[in-house]
């Protein structure tokens, strides 16, 4: 039976592939501040801005390309169990080949309707401000706000509950409640965090690769395999 490697990443992983982070530059995101364009309450107040932004979002994605950490992370499925959990809206993971992925706060290349129960995929198109779904409510970019409920929270804790190794990579660990998941790991699973910079984590169970996202799972993908 092969062992079970449940992923959680974040920013980091795809900022080596040119997608940029929000919490480098201040809480400022392209110039933007995250509250306008990332909140539901920015959403209500100016819908039209937080459309545009997502738009080139889209332009920028179509543009990426899944790097080394991606691609090993979907390689491994050859001899482990491996589920994503990416707080990422972006489709890297998707690309480089990884199959069993939970997106975490949402798709940036899907729309939907304002209850997020009718979803289309709209690639790497803008979304035209203005355009209706069926229900004749405003399409908006399929993404979990701050402000809003993360939907698919049980399914990824539940991931977590029945892992043997967790890695962590290319996450900050400051956005809840994602950054909680690693703690529902079992008491005799393994567990790695690959990041450069300092992490507010104080779990002494956490083996840390001081290495961006490409780098650390070249060193780790070695320890993986001494495993089986």
């Amino acid at each position: 039976m092969k062992k079970k490697i449940v992923i959680l990443s974040g920013a980091g992983i795809s900022a080596e592939s040119g997608i940029k982070t929000f919490r480098d530059s201040g809480g400022l995101w392209e110039s933007y501040d995250v509250q306008e364009v990332a909140s539901i309450d920015g959403w209500y107040a100016n819908p039209q801005l937080v459309n545009d932004f997502y738009n080139e979002r889209r332009k920028q994605l179509k543009e990426a390309e899944p790097n080394q950490a991606h691609r090993i992370i979907a390689e491994l499925e050859r001899d482990f169990d491996v589920t994503v959990i990416t707080q990422n809206v972006d489709d890297l993971h998707d690309r480089a080949g990884s199959s069993h992925i939970i997106h975490l706060h949402g798709e940036l290349c899907k729309i939907c309707n304002e209850s997020k129960s009718y979803t289309v995929d709209i690639g790497y198109e803008p979304l035209e401000y203005g355009r209706l779904a069926p229900d004749g409510t405003l399409f908006r970019p399929f993404i979990v706000w701050f402000g809003e409920a993360v939907p698919l929270l049980l399914d990824a804790i539940n991931e977590v509950k029945t892992a043997d190794i967790v890695i962590i990579i290319g996450t900050s660990l400051n956005v809840y409640p994602a950054a909680s998941l690693f703690e529902y790991a079992p008491r005799n699973s393994l567990i790695y965090l690959i990041d450069p910079n300092e992490v507010s984590v104080s779990s002494s169970r956490i083996e840390w690769i001081k290495e961006k996202a490409t780098v650390g799972m070249e060193l780790l993908k070695t320890k993986l395999y001494d495993l089986l």
